[in-house]
This record gives C-alpha cells, sequence and structure tokens, in this order.
C-alpha cells in the first residue's frame, strides 16, 4: 500500500468552486472534501497537498482548522506546496508574514519540492510547466521550468490526471480525482508515459 498521497486545489470555503463541483452549501462541500480525505489516507501517511487550500485569504483560518482536523483524525504527516490561492506563497507580498500560520498543520511550507521514486527525481509544484486553466497562460515566473524530469502538480482544475498537451506531467487537483490520489497511482500514470521514475 502506498504510504505517499497527493491533492490539489481544495478551495475549501470557495463558494464558486463549490458549485462548480455540483455543491449549492459550501459547508457541505467543505465536509465532503474533509471526509473524504480522512476515509482515503490510511493512517501515518504523508499527504502532499500542491496548494489553493482555499480560494480567497479570508477563509485562510477556516481552511487551515479543517486541514488541523484532517491530521488529527488521520496522524498524517502534512506538507504543502503553495498555490496563487495561499497567502504562504511568495508570489504575495506579505508572504514571509503568513508562513508560520501555516506550520500549525504542515510539516513544510514551500513553492515547490523533490521526491524519489525508483531512484528518480520527481517534481512537485503547484503550476505545471505550461498550461493553465484560463485561456492565457499565467505565473509563467513562479513555475519551473521543463528540463525532462517529471512533474505533479496542480493548478488545471483539468477533469483528467493526464492531458497530451503536457506529456511529463500528472495534475493531481481534486477536479482530476475527486479524492487524494496515491503515489503509485500518479507514478503509473507516469511511466506509462516512458518518463517517470528514470
Amino acid at each position: 500500500m502506498s504510504r505517499m498521497y497527493f491533492t490539489a486545489d481544495l478551495h475549501l470555503g470557495d463558494e464558486l468552486v463549490a458549485r462548480n463541483r455540483g455543491y449549492s452549501n459550501v459547508n457541505d462541500y467543505d465536509e465532503m472534501i474533509v471526509e473524504t480525505v480522512i476515509s482515503t489516507v490510511l493512517e501515518d501517511s504523508t499527504l502532499w497537498i500542491l496548494g489553493d487550500l482555499m480560494g480567497w485569504s479570508s477563509r485562510r483560518d477556516h481552511a487551515l482548522s479543517l486541514l488541523q482536523h484532517v491530521q488529527s483524525k488521520t496522524g498524517a504527516i502534512m506538507h504543502l506546496v503553495s498555490g496563487n490561492h495561499d497567502t504562504c506563497h511568495p508570489m504575495h507580498r506579505h508572504a514571509h508574514k503568513e508562513q508560520s500560520k501555516y506550520f500549525g498543520v504542515f510539516t513544510s511550507v514551500l513553492p515547490f519540492a523533490k521526491i524519489r521514486h525508483n531512484r528518480g527525481d520527481v517534481l512537485l509544484s503547484h503550476f505545471p510547466y505550461t498550461g493553465d486553466h484560463t485561456v492565457e497562460q499565467r505565473f509563467n515566473q513562479w513555475r519551473l521550468r521543463d528540463y525532462g524530469l517529471p512533474l505533479i502538480h496542480g493548478h488545471t482544475h483539468q477533469p483528467a490526471p493526464t492531458d497530451v498537451a503536457r506529456p511529463n506531467q500528472v495534475c493531481v487537483s481534486w477536479d482530476a480525482w475527486g479524492r487524494p490520489a496515491k503515489l503509485h497511482e500518479v507514478m503509473a500514470l507516469l511511466e506509462a508515459d516512458n518518463i517517470g521514475g528514470a
């Protein structure tokens, strides 16, 4: 069993995203997210959240409180790779003042990260190498460059984990999975494209 999980774009407390995902009541939406994560993540696992915990900065404390509940129920070690909606992302001018607020829930808070799988490096970022969920690609100065390493990301809100326009990458957005994805599931998609874990 995989003991490492990935998810992104939870958008807790975000009424617009809740409606787009079929919920008329944002509290029902938040409860569904929390209960799904708790029922999916095995005890004492590692959970990487690749950005956009909430939709708006005013919902930061609400989102962190819900994730603290997840952490207490699962005992998971939780890491955050921040996204554009997270107040601790360095794109925000007060990020250095915000970061400490996240450490009550997360073991680490980073703009990007790297893990090892089968002796190969895999990058983690909120942003894909290329692409967006808007017509124009945004946040270019915050994206990693593609030098051939596989990338696990969020941000695009795409309905499927992979996109032929974005090879070498797997999206773990809630829109693509509806739950946290297990490491072996993500790596199987990367390896099917002959790029993962090499």
